[in-house]
């Protein structure tokens, strides 16, 4: 279950935008984050197992292996702001983070899916008790020129979070658009319920697809 603190930012008129509202700095950051994901969680809807899957752009990207891929970086956000350790930087970590970006045979998109509940919900709850201003040791970013650690604080991950899944939430909407022509955020209004109005209509995913009613 959700904290009350999360619980209490995810109204419907806030889903595609977190309003302005006189928060606390990490009930902002959840806020944040929570949108963003909303946004990936919400791509899938409507689509066929083979649509999921395509990569209808110039990339190697599709709308699954962007949902698995959050879910896989969102696990490994909750260990650091836990504080139980991350990962090193070595050719198992690097394969393993590049084999998250698409499905394999044997994965479903309603299994990716049920991965990414489970992991957001982790994530915003470690992120709802975190302290901002902790100290924090960066890891390397040997792609950047970084090889050393680097002393920061906990804000500055939690902030490269909400960065990280805006981009993704980007390249999701963007690659839904090429396959049907449909926008992301109808899509999130309409898994929240909001109903019907003289600016959006809902959207009626077709029999046998992601989200459908079976």
């Amino acid at each position: 279950m959700r904290t009350a603190r999360t619980e209490s930012v995810r109204e419907p008129q806030e889903i595609t935008l977190y309003a302005p509202a006189p928060h606390d700095e990490i009930t902002g950051l959840v806020s944040y984050l929570d949108v963003q994901l909303s946004a990936i969680r919400a791509a899938p809807l409507g689509l066929t197992e083979e649509q999921a899957r395509a990569t209808p752009c110039r990339s190697a990207l599709s709308v699954g292996g962007i949902v698995k891929h959050t879910a896989y970086g969102l696990r490994g956000a909750t260990a650091t702001v836990l504080a139980e350790g991350r990962e090193e930087i070595d050719g198992a970590a690097y394969a393993a983070h590049a084999a998250s970006f698409a499905l394999t045979d044997q994965e479903s998109v309603d299994g990716v899916l049920a991965e990414f509940d489970a992991a957001r919900e982790a994530c915003l709850e470690a992120v709802a008790a975190a302290d901002p201003d902790a100290d924090f040791l960066a890891p390397p970013a040997p792609w950047f020129g970084i090889f050393q650690s680097q002393p920061a604080k906990l804000r500055y991950f939690l902030v490269h979070q909400i960065e990280e899944t805006a981009r993704h939430a980007g390249h999701a909407d963007i690659i839904r658009e090429q396959l049907d022509g449909v926008s992301v955020p109808a899509l999130v209004l309409t898994l929240e319920g909001v109903p019907a109005n003289d600016f959006f209509q809902p959207y009626v995913p077709g029999p046998g697809t992601i989200g459908a009613e079976r």
